[in-house]
């Protein structure tokens, strides 16, 4: 197995047009370190710098302690998982599997071990086996480019976007045994996705980028619970971080956020928590931007006991019923936002409701660097 490290990796096409600027990345031993963003971010393009399948412009890239910058990608002792499966139609499944080793020249009774070893470990049966490739499901197919991955026992497995092509319920299946896989083979797993759910099941780290940079790599319940700026709030989360442009103000003793208000139109008031309000006395006075997860806003009918300085009124636009939860999307005239609640809720579209946000999990941006202030 291996550790990776990219330090001040950059990748610049023709142009001057820069994928990758400046990443800076150590994944351990053993680790499973997912890279998520936007299509476009620079992921893809990351993974292929460390696979040696696109060429560095600037930087190292290292596995094992061993610089790979001028080394080639068979050389380098990693196997990698594309999106399409990449597998050879006119061979069965046995054969994809056992090429690699083929073309190293290994004995053929330790291909066959690794073969049927890698086989057993992913639910591949002995008549599959004998299949080709366009005898068996997407699914299937995956679990053969990852058994072709596996035979090999490379330092390190790369992903690129392996589930994309699958619909939603094998996209869950697959997720989940790729995660057994990483426990059972303890083997270092760099993998990318564009999906915010993935990244959160799968990731023991999760690297988020967007416009080439890396913007935030944290564990993932730390990353929801304490982003670093506007973007990686928005991304990391279903439904996402909601926002709202406002000031703050002191008043009665106490810091409050103003949201900013359509012409014609006031907006609601929200006292802010005491733990917040020191590092928030500097932005008296200055606008900020609010922000707060559609699972922190509740319907005050639900909590009657709600302090009144933490309710804002709010019009119902949608209701979306998703079996054991409801989100609402509401607005306030100047700005729409969702609410995360359970199955008990009874509003219709149009009613006007108070809902409750909870000021003590809330977040705060500077408007300019939309960096986190608190």
């Amino acid at each position: 197995m291996a550790k990776v490290v990219l330090e001040n990796v950059c990748k610049t096409y023709p142009g001057g047009v820069k994928a990758v600027d400046n990443a800076n990345l150590e994944i351990d031993d053993r680790e499973f370190v997912v890279l998520v963003g936007p299509s476009g971010c620079g992921k893809s393009t990351t993974l292929r710098m460390i696979a040696g399948l696109e060429e560095i412009s600037s930087g190292s890239v290292s596995i094992d302690g061993k610089r790979v910058n001028d080394v080639p990608p068979k050389d380098r002792d990693i196997a990698m998982v594309f999106q399409n499966y990449a597998l050879y139609p006119h061979m069965t499944v046995y054969k994809n599997m056992a090429f690699g080793l083929m073309l190293r020249k290994y004995p053929k009774d330790e291909i066959d071990k690794r073969v049927r070893e890698a086989a057993q470990i992913l639910g591949i049966t002995d008549e599959q086996l004998e299949r080709k490739p366009k005898a068996l499901s997407g699914g299937q197919r995956q679990r053969v480019a990852v058994g072709r991955a596996i035979v090999r026992k490379p330092k390190a497995f790369l992903f690129d976007e392996p589930l994309s092509n699958l619909d939603a319920k094998m996209r869950v299946q697959m997720r989940v045994e790729i995660s057994k896989l990483h426990n059972q083979l303890q083997s270092t797993m760099i993998y990318v996705t564009h999906d915010q759910v993935e990244a959160m099941t799968m990731g023991d780290r999760i690297v988020v980028m967007k416009d080439g940079l890396i913007q935030q790599v944290a564990e993932p319940i730390a990353l929801y619970n304490n982003p670093n700026n506007m973007f990686v709030a928005g991304f990391i989360g279903s439904p996402p971080m909601n926002f709202f442009r406002g000031k703050i103000e002191s008043k009665q003793g106490a810091l409050w956020l103003t949201e900013d208000a359509a012409a014609g139109k006031t907006g609601f008031s929200l006292r802010i928590a005491d733990r917040m309000a020191g590092k928030l006395n500097a932005y008296a006075g200055k606008p900020v931007v609010f922000g707060s997860r559609p699972e922190d806003i509740n319907d005050k009918q639900l909590t009657p006991q709600a302090n009144p300085g933490h309710v804002a009124a709010a019009t119902v636009e949608l209701v979306e019923p998703m079996g054991a939860e409801i989100h609402l999307t509401l607005s306030t005239g100047t700005h729409s936002f969702t609410s995360r609640l359970d199955s008990h809720e009874t509003a219709t579209v149009g009613q006007r409701l108070d809902m409750v946000f909870d000021m003590n999990k809330c977040h705060f941006f500077d408007p300019q660097t939309e960096n986190v202030i608190v």
